[in-house]
């Protein structure tokens, strides 16, 4: 088995999943969310000797291509431990049984990037990663990101004059780009930044690189990717230039965090943070540092296997396991309105004009009181 990543690898960055493919939830994956889209798939029975390939075929592709190849031998002694004692022998299910092997496998290694998947469609050839898809799937990944405008989900300017942009996931520049120009041009004016990524379960690198740059003046290095496969690294910097203007770099940037926040989007808070460029509100997210992509196990089943990991040129690790810890801690509900009381604070602290403080120290507090309320 070759380590062939997916056309996800280009899709997704780090939420490396076909859309054709279903998680171990055995549900369609929406990747501008990186969650199960319900969906009731038709199932497929498993014998011992169907189950027992696939126990092979992930084993396999663990030990070839996991980040940490002393990980992948404790993963494979578990699960065949657990084969031994007859664990999978009343799964019949194909869906529950990807379900069940994850949980396994993610029990020893504590990634949650790491999946066995079912497919109800015939799981395509593995690809090397960044490839190229055919035309006919590039065709029909093109339509779905823009049914869901490329992760966009809403921008626009908040009273006080502060951009708001909730994005939902980081797709590829190549197709996403111009989205992402439109919607930064829209709050290049504004005098601080809200970017929502409470709903963001990850993405492509690549444009977690690309929206940055709209929040530097110069060149800065934002983190590296290093992966197993060639024992290569991957540095990621802000664009010299970008379509349209930049937000710049002098002006407040506020990121919105939940649990459900994942894996790129915990990527770009991340650096911001460690930068000194934004302030994190919300809650600690999800804990996911290591791309990687699909490996093709048989015609219904491949296995995820985080073949890199994210090393930051600050602090020299990455946020696997342990989340990005927001600066300001408040439940991810009330994160919004924590992030403009804090932003409005910063720009009432700044304004020279008589009038312009009073209407924004009457909308700060309009929000006090509702948060009061709330409370």
């Amino acid at each position: 088995m070759t380590m062939g990543l997916s056309v996800s690898a280009r899709l997704l960055g780090y939420v490396l999943l076909p859309l054709a493919l279903v998680s171990g939830t055995g549900v369609p994956i929406d990747p501008a969310q990186a969650q199960p889209v319900r969906m009731d798939p038709p199932e497929q029975a498993l014998d011992k000797a169907a189950r027992s390939q696939v126990i092979e075929g992930a084993i396999a592709g663990l030990n070839q291509a996991y980040i940490f190849p002393d990980t992948a031998k404790k993963m494979e002694a578990w699960v065949r431990v657990r084969e031994k004692a007859g664990a999978y022998d009343s799964v019949v299910q194909a869906s529950a049984f990807a379900r069940v092997l994850t949980d396994d496998l993610q029990a020893v290694s504590h990634d949650k990037h790491l999946s066995v998947i079912y497919s109800q469609e015939v799981v395509p050839p593995d690809r090397a990663r960044k490839a190229q898809p055919p035309p006919e799937e590039a065709q029909r990944e093109l339509a779905y990101k823009k049914s869901v405008n490329f992760g966009f989900e809403k921008v626009e300017r908040l009273p006080g004059n502060i951009g708001y942009l909730e994005l939902r996931g980081f797709m590829s520049p190549d197709t996403a780009g111009e989205t992402a120009a439109a919607a930064m041009s829209f709050v290049a004016n504004t005098e601080a930044l809200i970017i929502d990524l409470r709903r963001n379960g990850g993405g492509d690198p690549e444009m977690v690189a690309f929206l940055s740059s709209y929040l530097f003046d110069k060149r800065t290095h934002l983190n590296d990717l290093y992966w197993r496969d060639g024992d290569l690294t991957e540095e990621f910097w802000t664009k010299e230039s970008v379509p349209g203007k930049r937000f710049g770099e002098t002006k407040p940037v506020y990121v919105l965090t939940s649990k459900r926040t994942f894996s790129a989007a915990e990527e770009f808070s991340y650096n911001l943070k460690n930068l000194k460029r934004a302030t994190i509100v919300g809650v600690t997210t999800g804990g996911g540092a290591h791309p990687g992509g699909t490996m093709r196990i048989n015609d219904h089943f491949a296995v995820w296997v985080p073949g890199g990991r994210a090393i930051s040129p600050i602090t020299k690790t990455n946020w696997e396991g342990t989340g990005v810890v927001p600066d300001v801690a408040v439940a991810a509900d009330g994160a919004l309105d924590a992030a403009q009381i804090l932003a409005l604070k910063l720009l009432i602290a700044r304004e020279k004009d008589p009038l312009g403080k009073a209407n924004l120290e009457r909308r700060l507090s309009e929000l006090e009181k509702s948060a009061t309320r709330s409370s």
